[in-house]
């Protein structure tokens, strides 16, 4: 019921195994594995619906539908709750968790290896770190103590909001953005062209903090869930900052 773990789940789950996922998994903008998703029923995380399908385990975040995971256990049903990752030590104990409730240990095991394995030859600590910005709609921000943070850090940048106090994140003033001098801007991907929380994304300070300077939009589905596709925000991350070094910047 929840998209990080429905991606877990369909990683690890034996054929057969998984029987609905979340309707958000189905969503591309939000979901790397919107293609794998559409081979499942989605449900939208209401207890009646859930019920109905009388599954023998219900896999559920730790802050989404929690009325509904609360019927659930009042009815019987048992219900593995998953908590958000903020980093690379989360990622890989959300695999091995997910491994446990679904009885795919060994699955979940080489997963991990692997994880680690690609993890070890993106991992970047160059001598001049590029200082950069995450900047997304209403101003939100990422620190270090998040899953972006450290997607931004593996890639060898030093994170401008962990410079400003920020921890796990929170809306970064446009003047303290201009004043914080980027090396890079990296936004988060556009929905549309009509959110008024998007907007300052068009503001014509973000224009001139752009003009020179190298930036790159998040693609969301790889960021936003501890699952191996944050390696493939890592690698796009790391391919702007060695195209910075190339170029000088």
């Amino acid at each position: 019921m929840n998209l990080c773990t429905d991606q877990l789940a369909m990683l690890i789950a034996a054929p057969g195994q998984l029987v609905s996922v979340s309707y958000i998994a189905h969503d591309p903008r939000s979901s790397a594995m919107s293609k794998q998703a559409a081979a499942y029923p989605a449900n939208r995380g209401l207890a009646e619906e859930i019920f109905l399908m009388q599954p023998d385990l219900v896999i559920a975040g730790r802050y989404s539908t929690r009325a509904t995971t609360a019927m659930l256990e009042r009815l019987g049903t048992p219900v593995a709750v998953f908590d958000i990752a903020r980093n690379m030590d989360d990622v890989r104990a959300r695999i091995l968790q997910m491994g446990k409730v679904l009885g795919r240990e060994a699955r979940a095991e080489a997963m991990v290896a692997d994880f680690d394995a690609q993890l070890g030859a993106l991992r970047a600590d160059p001598a001049i770190r590029p200082r950069a910005a995450l900047y997304s709609a209403n101003g939100f921000t990422s620190g270090d103590n998040s899953l972006a943070g450290q997607i931004l850090r593996a890639a060898g940048f030093n994170n401008i909001a962990a410079e400003a106090g920020y921890g796990a994140g929170g809306v970064l003033p446009l003047e303290m953005l201009a004043l914080s001098d980027p090396d890079a801007i990296i936004t988060g991907q556009r929905y549309g062209n009509t959110s008024r929380a998007e907007a300052v994304m068009d503001h014509p300070a973000i224009h001139a903090l752009r003009q020179g300077r190298p930036g790159a939009p998040i693609t969301d589905h790889d960021w936003v869930c501890g699952t191996p596709h944050v390696l493939r925000a890592i690698a796009e991350i790391t391919a702007l900052r060695k195209d910075m070094e190339a170029r000088g910047q």
